[in-house]
C-alpha cells in the first residue's frame, strides 16, 4: 500500500480529490458500502467548488443552498477497506439554476473505475427550499469552465 496523499487537483477540466477507504465505509467484510460512493461524490463537487476560490460557507450568509434533483449511478466494481480513490467531478452542463456533472471513482492503484454517475445539482433558497438563479461568482465559474 502507498502512502496516502491528500492532494486535489485537476487535469484537463476533471477535478481529481484523493479519498481513502476507511473501516467506517465498509461493510462487515470490507467492502465499501454502495452509499458511501454519493459521500465520496459529493465530496468531489464541493471540493471542485472550493478548488476553484469559492466559499461555500459564504453562500450560506447569503440563504443559498445546494439539492440533487437528479441522480443516476452505475456501480461497476467493488472498492474496499485501505483503497486509496480518486472521487472526480466534471462539469458538463449547467443551466439558470442547476449544473450537471459527471462523476466516477476510480482506484488509484490500478486505474479501475469502480462507480460513475450523472448527478444536476440545483441551487436553491436555504429557507424556502425553492430554485434560485446561480450566484454570480458560481455562473462566472462555469463560463469559465466551458471555453
Amino acid at each position: 500500500m502507498t502512502d496516502f496523499v491528500w492532494q486535489p487537483e485537476e487535469r484537463a477540466g476533471v477535478f481529481h480529490l484523493p479519498v481513502r477507504v476507511y473501516l467506517e465505509d465498509t461493510d462487515a467484510g470490507g467492502i465499501v458500502y454502495h452509499a458511501r460512493y454519493l459521500h465520496f461524490m459529493e465530496r468531489a463537487r464541493t471540493e471542485w467548488v472550493r478548488f476553484h476560490g469559492i466559499a461555500l460557507r459564504a453562500g450560506l450568509d447569503d440563504n443559498i443552498s445546494y439539492v440533487v434533483q437528479k441522480l443516476a449511478v452505475h456501480y461497476r466494481q467493488p472498492a474496499r477497506l485501505d483503497d486509496n480513490l480518486w472521487a472526480t467531478a466534471s462539469l458538463v452542463a449547467s443551466g439558470r439554476v442547476w449544473m450537471e456533472f459527471e462523476q466516477q471513482v476510480i482506484r488509484q492503484q490500478d486505474q479501475q473505475l469502480l462507480a460513475s454517475a450523472s448527478v444536476r445539482v440545483a441551487c436553491v433558497s436555504l429557507d424556502t427550499g425553492k430554485p434560485r438563479a446561480l450566484p454570480d461568482n458560481l455562473k462566472s465559474l462555469v463560463k469559465r469552465q466551458s471555453e
